[in-house]
């Protein structure tokens, strides 16, 4: 009875818009062939942490005021439906109660015209609509990519055609407007994805305080405030953008800045996400494993289909 009345993260993807393997990497092989990449020919995707969807966070939240599982879903993107099959069957998750979007990008919305698979069945669409919750600026993007699924009134002698069901529910890019999705209090955390272009990230949890950053290039001090041990009070959790081992990038952090911020921060845990094909599971999480040791701060990357109990 106890796991039933727990709460969980599931990672439906840790992998970066192009997803992991790269086709390139397969179709035109490089010599030696990539080491990652290749792996997808010997292992199914279950078995393989290498094997990574875009990135999308499932919230398994317990409600206490009716002592219900909500499930509330961070970004549908280009390979939700693959990532559906595969962890929503393995985890139990039996549908999606609402829907939190980081941005407009592919690798965030593309998967929305798939979540008809989770919704009650209706030819004539009469079921009630999921509610997503996402930025302004995204949702000025919605009408133009999804009009079916944002336009209410048919046409003069339109035939009714099974679609999605949403209701849009516009939030702030502001730390201090905080929203309810399916009961539980989720913070924005704005920040750069690009210097021309913002992001939101969540903060959400009052026992274990959980912060989803997925595609960030710079935190604003006004965010990094509110996600600091020497700010607003550390993290329980983190769970950070990382697309490449070495360098940098002008939209995503890499590796040296995601373990610069988490020095920063100060996190009790951080779990990385959004790889590219530079990252192996196995050998990169041994040298993560040495630099916690080193620094007193525990870092290591994600897979999908990682599944993490969690107290909100």
């Amino acid at each position: 009875m106890a796991m039933e009345m727990e709460s969980a993260l599931i990672f439906l993807g840790t992998g970066s818009s192009g997803s992991v393997p790269s086709m390139r990497c397969l179709i035109e092989p490089s010599d030696p062939p990539c080491s990652v990449c290749t792996q997808f020919l010997s292992l199914p995707p279950h078995s393989n942490p290498n094997y990574r969807c875009n990135s999308s966070l499932l919230i398994k939240y317990y409600s206490q005021t009716d002592a219900t599982h909500k499930y509330i879903l961070i970004d549908a993107g280009k390979t939700f439906r693959e990532a559906a099959l595969r962890w929503f069957v393995s985890h139990r998750i039996p549908r999606v109660d609402s829907i939190v979007l980081t941005h407009d990008h592919a690798d965030a919305i593309l998967g929305l015209d798939d979540i008809r698979a989770v919704q009650p069945f209706s030819p004539t669409n009469d079921i009630d609509p999921t509610p997503v919750y996402l930025a302004q600026r995204s949702m000025d993007r919605m009408e133009n990519v999804f009009p079916y699924l944002v336009r209410k009134k048919q046409k003069e002698g339109q035939e009714i055609r099974r679609v999605a069901q949403f209701c849009w529910n516009i939030i702030a890019e502001d730390c201090n407007q905080p929203f309810f999705a399916s009961g539980l209090k989720l913070s924005p955390l704005p920040v750069m994805h690009g210097e021309d272009y913002i992001c939101l990230g969540f903060l959400f949890g009052t026992k274990d305080r959980v912060a989803y950053i997925s595609d960030v290039s710079r935190i604003p001090a006004s965010t990094e405030y509110v996600i600091s041990k020497n700010g607003a009070g550390q993290l329980d959790l983190l769970i950070l953008d990382s697309l490449k081992k070495t360098g940098s990038n002008n939209f995503h952090f890499c590796l040296p800045q995601a373990l610069e911020t988490v020095k920063r921060l100060c996190p009790k845990q951080t779990l990385l996400i959004g790889m590219s094909h530079e990252f192996d599971y196995y050998k990169d999480n041994e040298f993560l494993m040495e630099w916690s040791k080193r620094e007193g701060l525990s870092v290591q990357l994600a897979h999908d289909g990682l599944r993490v109990p969690i107290n909100l």
